[in-house]
């Protein structure tokens, strides 16, 4: 990846190299589609199998978002888990989105919508989001991202966001109570990252 070419730039100028991982994802083995120029596209990275490990079920219904979708693996357990549900898979990377689709197409997943940020529509409220969020963009972004998506909640829906403990989980914990009014609970932390899970007060 070359040092433009982050992961959550909307066009990546690295090849679009594609190739079949296998991958263990809501509680099976899987076969997925990745490729460079999106997040960990060599398998489902420490952060996101922490937070997978360590999450409550899904909501059965409703819609759910996993924000920053990257090749999809928290979209496809949500998807995988909760049949019934739509799941918003939210990216700006469009490869990322691509790969997101055709895995969710692989593995059956009908109910997944890998979409970018604006095509949301403005009046889905979720009943969980789950995300390993892009903390690499910098602190105004991050903040303008989850002040966005946190606030769109269902009433008593939980969001569930896994962040390193080096890159500031504790700090950003302290931030999203402050700034958003809601109750922050760090409910695991495992091999240097934090698992914090958002609630209405």
């Amino acid at each position: 990846m070359s040092e433009q070419d982050h992961y959550f730039t909307a066009q990546p100028a690295s090849p679009d190299e594609r190739r079949l991982v296998r991958v263990h994802l809501a509680g099976k083995d899987a076969e997925v589609e990745t490729a460079g120029g999106i997040f960990s596209p060599d398998h489902v990275d420490l952060g996101t199998r922490v937070l997978l490990d360590h999450v409550p079920a899904p909501p059965d219904a409703g819609d759910l978002l996993d924000l920053g979708c990257g090749w999809g693996p928290v979209a496809l357990t949500l998807a995988l888990e909760s049949p019934a549900a739509t799941v918003w898979a939210v990216d700006v990377n469009e490869r990322a989105l691509d790969l997101t689709r055709r895995n969710a197409e692989r593995l059956g997943a009908t109910n997944v919508r890998a979409v970018r940020p604006e095509q949301v529509p403005e009046d889905v409220v979720f009943a969980a989001v789950w995300s390993n969020p892009p903390i690499r963009v910098g602190k105004e972004a991050l903040h303008a991202m989850l002040r966005q998506w946190l606030g769109r909640r269902a009433p008593g829906g939980e969001a569930h966001l896994v962040v390193s403990k080096n890159l500031g989980a504790d700090s950003l914990q302290r931030w999203i109570a402050a700034e958003l009014g809601v109750d922050v609970e760090r409910t695991a932390s495992a091999k240097g990252f934090r698992v914090l899970a958002v609630r209405d007060r």
